[in-house]
């Protein structure tokens, strides 16, 4: 490709894969993300490297898995060896930069991210304005938080983020900021300026992180309001199976279910997550129409997706960390006009570090030596292609587990290589039926088994 395309990567934090109008949600409004989808692919079966922010957002970074880079919690930092796409844009005559949450590090040892600005300029930036997520800005100041202390604003937030924290009953409520004055806002008001203002003759590279829908549950302003906790869609219900499971496999955290008091407000819950989503959306729509502005946007690679998913009720569980569908599956949508077909819909099992090697060859960049991810562009030039016949995820919650997941089927093992989820999704897509007991199940135990063992050896599995 002769002429590097600007390219403008949107993520959010925690946002699961049917949570968007165009994947079919039947009561969410996202008509600026739509409209990525409209113009652009929406890899339906994108997944996660890791149901867990950090290990997640290193894998998307590094093109590696969690076992390769080491973070498996949202804890440390990515090693200084491992390569990011952003360092190789750079070096190719890019203009990087990152304006929100990156959660490259851990924010929980405070101080100001300013002062963690070199770290982020090695991981490959050369403009950094970042923030922590919602309840880390109690731990951690940054450019967000200096605006809350001047606007007279810090006290009542940090008040209210503490008072969500406290154990006991779930809190819903809206939050005390107005939604000019909330944290996404925020976010996207300084990428839409950003954008504006932007002079350099390089091709920009710009990392647009939002720190929504992730939890606390406090859409701001009509936000809160935009969608009735009655007409939300009923989770998936907790298997009557999980009672008749054995002790090693029932005694997983990946099985626990949230008392009735929490469960009873699973409807107020998604009401809120889907306000800040569409506040999100119409951030999206301003940051587009940025680059509209500058005259940019029909050339500028845009990625949209998110780290993982939320339970969202399902299974009785609330957030992240495990190998459910609603937490490892992710939005990914990419949009690049006449280069790769429009309003198109792929079946292809993508993962979170494949964007790595699609950006480099999109802007003709030599591949990578590290990235273990595989470029996207056949997929592009050909929905129907099969880039992979089974994902991988993993997570560190209690002991080291993995997964592995084709269309079809799922399987996930923990450290002492004891199955403990079986899933045929093609046939049991809400996952109520685990197979991992079923004596008929066996050859299909061991046959994923054996791929499972396959991937790891390709993913340089040495744990």
């Amino acid at each position: 490709m002769s002429r590097q395309p600007h390219i403008l990567i949107l993520m959010t934090d925690q946002q699961r894969a049917d949570c968007l109008q165009c994947a079919g949600h039947p009561q969410l409004r996202t008509p600026n993300i739509d409209r990525l989808a409209v113009e652009g692919i929406r890899f339906a079966q994108a997944t996660t490297a890791s149901p867990i922010c950090m290990p997640a957002r290193a894998s998307f970074a590094s093109g590696l898995y969690p076992h390769n880079h080491g973070i498996w919690r949202n804890k440390g930092e990515m090693p200084a060896e491992d390569e990011t796409f952003f360092q190789l844009l750079r070096r190719s005559g890019y203009f990087t930069a990152a304006i929100g949450k990156s959660h490259y590090y851990d924010p929980g040892r405070g101080g100001h991210m300013r002062d963690r600005e070199e770290y982020m300029r090695v991981r490959g930036f050369e403009f950094v304005h970042e923030t922590t997520g919602p309840q880390a800005t109690v731990r951690m100041d940054s450019y967000v938080t200096d605006e809350w202390k001047r606007r007279g604003l810090w006290e009542t937030i940090a008040g209210d983020y503490r008072k969500r924290e406290l154990p006991g009953e779930l809190i819903v409520d809206p939050s005390p900021l107005a939604v000019e004055d909330y944290l996404d806002s925020y976010i996207g008001r300084q990428a839409e300026a950003f954008v504006g203002a932007y002079e350099h003759s390089q091709p920009l590279c710009l990392f647009v992180g939002f720190a929504g829908p992730h939890e606390p549950y406090d859409a701001p302003g009509p936000y809160a309001a935009m969608y009735r906790p009655e007409d939300t869609p009923r989770p998936i219900p907790v298997p009557e199976q999980y009672k008749a499971l054995p002790d090693r496999i029932r005694n997983k955290k990946s099985f626990e279910v949230l008392p009735q008091v929490t469960l009873d407000r699973i409807p107020q819950v998604r009401a809120s997550y889907y306000g800040k989503i569409s506040l999100i959306d119409f951030w999206v729509g301003r940051i587009l129409e940025a680059f509209r502005r500058r005259g940019w946007l029909d050339d500028t690679f845009v990625v949209f997706l998110a780290d993982h998913g939320e339970m969202l009720g399902d299974h009785g569980r609330l957030r992240k960390s495990t190998f459910h569908e609603s937490n490892v599956r992710i939005p990914l949508i990419l949009r690049w006009p006449g280069r790769f077909p429009a309003n198109t819909v792929t079946d292809a099992l993508a993962e979170i570090g494949d964007v790595f090697p699609t950006l480099l060859e999109a802007a003709g960049c030599d591949p990578s030596a590290r990235c273990l991810g595989r470029s996207l562009w056949p997929v592009l030039r050909d929905p129907t292609f099969e880039l992979r016949k089974y994902q991988l995820s993993e997570v560190r919650y209690g002991d080291r587990q993995i997964m592995i997941r084709s269309r079809q089927h799922k399987l996930a093992i923990d450290s002492q290589s004891q199955a403990y989820m079986l899933y045929d999704l093609a046939r049991d897509p809400d996952e109520q039926h685990n197979l991992v007991v079923d004596e008929e199940a066996r050859s299909l135990k061991r046959e994923l088994r054996r791929e499972m063992h396959e991937r790891l050896e390709e993913a340089r599995y040495d744990a």
